[in-house]
């Protein structure tokens, strides 16, 4: 985690005495369902809760130094609280195992970043729809391989940003959902040491699912799930982030990301006005797809447990979610304050002496009794004259000099295939569709 790229809430997840608490929460809850079943005293969780609800601070260090003796850090941490406790605390942990605590509390963190991953993406559909409603006729040129191809509006390409964040946000739901189970099973799971209502128990506490079946950990596919959808909405962001970057390009400049007063583009040239945070969320991206090889990877773990997945998990999930957190507000934050330039994009959408009408010829051709293969040759004769004149001259005027052209469509005919909003007709049909209400 680099605090550059880190906001609070999302950091403080994986801050060492939020996992601890988790643990003694696991830990407490175990152990009063056991003492209902008469495996331990009552009064072992009574003893716990007493302390805990007058003694809430967790003394990192002094678990730290205790792991340095031990090199097992389930045992410094019950040491430290036996210590805190007294004889009531050698009752924890009663036919459990390590794992319980630690898939567990993992679990409980993943939903816990999940939470606010689901909030971050409802911020970013709310800003997103704004400006697709706000551009809904703006017109612009769409791009097919970076080059011209046929108008569309500025308020269609935030659309199709929003129903693509809207997967997004389902996935990440359904990701939530599958990675939220708890495990308190015991050394192989078969609960040979620990009743299975425990496991129930400690579930409903920390609103949890019960993992239907674990060995000594909870199956590593729902984390390899997991990491894929953070992957995936990281994707989305990177794909947003680089439309806005193309559009600053300074032969583009239909859009740019907000420069605020006393802002500096560059150390040598005073000028410049760069898309540093659009640039920087498609780096963002990549580390947090980085996770998704190894998460996948941690799935085939030996027999009934062993301990691969470990070292990978206390990198990938902290960077992970924490970097798809910041990246997730930043693009919002991008969103929110896009400057947009409609009348740039008409200049370009006009540029090409009217190339982007091409399709509507050939189509009105083919409907006047011209082969499409004829249609085809005759569009394209004179439209490359345009694209080689880097549209100094009119498709429009070239067609109606062009007697094979005029033999079947007369010149109010072909001036009628150049109306712009021919292309907008359905808009409001893709956008019932995008924003149902």
């Amino acid at each position: 985690m680099v605090p550059r790229y880190a906001r609070p809430a999302m950091t403080a997840i994986w801050e060492p005495e939020a996992r601890y608490r988790i643990w003694f929460e696991i830990e407490a809850h175990a152990t009063e369902k056991l003492g209902e079943l008469g495996v331990v005293p009552p009064s072992a969780a009574k003893a716990l809760w007493a302390w805990w609800n007058t003694n809430p601070r967790i003394d990192v260090a002094a678990i730290d130094a205790i792991e340095a003796v031990t090199k097992h850090d389930v045992i410094a941490f019950l040491t430290w609280v036996a210590e805190q406790v007294g004889d009531e605390a050698r009752f924890m942990h009663q036919g459990m195992t390590s794992s319980d605590v630690l898939d567990t509390t993992l679990a409980v963190q993943l939903a816990r970043a999940s939470d606010i991953l689901i909030e971050d993406l409802d911020q970013l559909l709310a800003a997103i729809r704004r400006r697709a409603k706000e551009h809904k006729y703006t017109p612009t040129i769409g791009r097919s391989h970076g080059i011209h191809a046929e108008p569309v509006t500025f308020g269609l390409k935030l659309a199709q940003a929003y129903a693509e964040f809207s997967r997004c946000r389902e996935r990440m739901v359904a990701a939530r959902s599958e990675i939220a189970t708890c495990a308190i099973s015991g050394a192989v799971g078969t609960f040979a040491n620990v009743d299975p209502s425990v496991e129930a128990h400690v579930a409903q506490k920390l609103g949890l699912a019960v993992e239907p079946i674990s060995t000594q950990v909870i199956p590593r596919d729902r984390h390899a799930m997991f990491f894929a959808v953070l992957g995936v909405i990281a994707s989305s962001v990177e794909r947003l982030a680089i439309e806005v970057r193309h559009l600053q390009r300074t032969e583009v400049l239909e859009a740019e990301e907000y420069f605020s007063p006393g802002q500096k583009g560059s150390s040598a040239m005073p000028h410049k006005r760069n898309p540093v945070l659009t640039e920087n969320l498609t780096g963002l991206a990549r580390v947090v797809r980085s996770a998704v090889v190894p998460a996948m990877e941690n799935v085939a773990l030996w027999h009934e447990r062993d301990i691969s997945h470990s070292s990978v998990e206390r990198f990938i999930g902290p960077d992970a979610t924490i970097t798809l957190d910041f990246a997730l507000a930043r693009l919002t934050g991008v969103i929110d304050k896009l400057l947009v330039y409609p009348e740039r994009m008409r200049k370009n959408l006009d540029r090409m002496g009217g190339l982007v009408h091409s399709q509507r010829v050939l189509l009105a051709l083919t409907q006047a009794g011209v082969s499409r293969e004829d249609a085809y040759r005759l569009v394209q004769r004179n439209a490359m004259k345009v694209w080689e004149s880097d549209g100094a001259l009119s498709l429009l005027e070239l067609l109606k000099a062009d007697p094979e052209v005029t033999a079947a469509l007369s010149p109010e005919d072909l001036e009628a295939k150049f109306d712009l909003d021919y292309h907008f007709a359905h808009v409001d049909t893709i956008f019932a569709r995008v924003f149902p209400s």
